[in-house]
């Protein structure tokens, strides 16, 4: 139930900023920003509350995975970890809010400053977004490898973990090393990257895990429901 948490608490907040995200479109994004305030801060306190539950799930998924490769379940723990610092750009999406709903900015710096100055922290946030992607995608990978080594699912789960994995770190290099790439490829990587993950998750849920004759680990109770 804690990975479920997890992830639809992240598609609310990814849903929310990019309904109210117009690139290039300082005076949008500040409506935008202040017609949905609610929400806008809804998605922020989203993202917040499942820094810590997301650290509990690798752990967990640690005590799963470390009998079949304990490097390659290290790597996942460090992996994932090093994103959880990707909660501190949170800081930018709530500074965007403060000055697109504050009055201060907007006598300081006028109407179209302050609306630039939202826009300006909205796109740190959605920047620094895709360069977490790195380390999400990358604690993808050898939780796939992880998974197809186990035998506690099924082999393709694994597989598509990690083309999920390579899906995210495709994201980072579009957005960066090719800033003009179109909107809708770098989604469709984002969707590949995503989609692989939510099965996972779906599987533990409804299926659990398979342990092979003469397993050891067994699926604690907090993640199988």
């Amino acid at each position: 139930m804690i990975y479920l948490f997890c992830v639809v608490c992240g598609l609310f907040a990814t849903s929310v900023r990019a309904s109210v995200f117009v690139p290039g479109d300082a005076a949008a994004t500040a409506d935008n920003i202040r017609a949905s305030a609610t929400l806008y801060r809804l998605s922020f306190f989203a993202d917040v509350v499942t820094a810590v539950p997301y650290l509990l799930l690798v752990m967990i998924l640690y005590l799963l995975f470390r009998h079949v490769n304990q490097l390659a379940a290290a790597a996942m723990v460090v992996f994932l970890a090093v994103q959880a610092v990707e909660t501190l750009n949170l800081l930018n999406q709530y500074t965007a809010l403060t000055i697109a709903t504050g009055d201060t900015y907007r006598r300081g710096f006028g109407e179209a400053g302050a609306d630039t100055l939202a826009l300006l922290f909205t796109d740190m946030h959605h920047n620094g977004f895709r360069l977490g992607a790195a380390y999400f995608g990358a604690w993808l990978v050898p939780m796939g490898y992880l998974v197809i080594k186990s035998g506690y699912f099924p082999k393709v789960v694994g597989v598509l973990l990690i083309i999920g994995g390579f899906g995210y770190l495709a994201v980072q290099a579009l957005t960066f090393l090719t800033p003009t790439a179109p909107e809708g490829l770098i989604a469709v990587f984002i969707v590949i990257g995503g989609i692989p993950e939510i099965l996972f998750m779906v599987w533990l849920l409804v299926r659990g895990v398979r342990v092979p004759a003469g397993g050891r680990p067994v699926l604690p109770p907090v993640m199988g429901g």
